[in-house]
């Protein structure tokens, strides 16, 4: 299979590592200082790019591969609420593909389907509260991560009486803490911790006066994500639309 990759940052660049090793081929990489090369013929030539950028250009680099007709894999967040509604579009009806996750871990996608599976059962136990905490190394920006957020709204699916997420903590890399909003009844806090370079922690717990629940995915590196990338790469090659974990593996 023929592999773009947009944006050559550190899971950028185990992308490709993994990619080579599962014999791809690489035909074209673009970062910030050659914007021009989505106009070349390599970039064309490519069946998939698998993007990880930032929020601010993850949209426009998904119109530049729509144009050169070459399918989207993209583990980039923050562009869906003023996006979201062009890019289904554009896969429903102009018959783009994007496969797009919050995170590509195998282990996650494995811990998302615990998630949902423990929130319908809680629905009928109304003692039990639940919270959430997020831990990340110090160069992620955004709060809460994209993952926690994906885990949230799964929860307020599941539990009628959880409505909506809301960050509660957020404790930055110097050590300081501070308390952004107390959650209501009706909604699920989520406390960000940014720490050293920590790859990604996510922890779901139900807290009652007798007793407490308590779910956990610790990522020991970047690697799985970056295999759960190419396999989604892999998955796409051979299916069109709006793609995402769970149409891949079928918990």
């Amino acid at each position: 299979m023929k592999i773009a990759l947009i944006g050559y940052g550190k899971m950028g660049r185990m992308i490709e590592q993994i990619a080579r090793g599962r014999g791809h081929e690489i035909v074209s990489i673009i970062d910030v200082d050659n914007q021009q090369d989505f106009d070349s013929p390599e970039f064309a030539s490519a069946d998939v790019a698998i993007e990880f950028t930032a929020p601010h250009v993850a949209y426009g680099n998904y119109l530049k591969a729509f144009a050169r007709g070459v399918k989207v894999v993209s583990g980039s967040t923050g562009w869906m609420k003023d996006h979201g509604d062009d890019v289904r579009r554009m896969c429903t009806e102009e018959g783009h593909t994007l496969f797009w996750a919050s995170n590509f871990s195998v282990g996650v996608a494995i811990f998302s389907a615990v998630n949902r599976y423990l929130a319908r059962i809680m629905n009928g136990f109304t003692q039990y509260d639940v919270e959430m905490e997020e831990v990340h190394h110090v160069h992620k920006l955004d709060h809460p991560s994209g993952t926690a957020i994906t885990l949230a709204e799964q929860i307020t699916d599941a539990i009628d009486r959880k409505q909506k997420w809301t960050l509660g903590r957020l404790t930055q890399p110097d050590g300081t803490t501070t308390v952004e909003h107390t959650p209501q009844a009706d909604e699920i806090g989520i406390s960000s911790v940014r720490r050293g370079e920590v790859p990604g922690i996510h922890t779901v717990r139900y807290d009652s006066d007798a007793d407490s629940i308590t779910i956990t995915h610790d990522a020991h590196s970047r690697r799985g994500f970056a295999l759960g990338a190419v396999l989604a790469a892999e998955y796409t090659a051979t299916h069109s639309g709006l793609l995402t974990i769970d149409d891949m593996f079928k918990f």
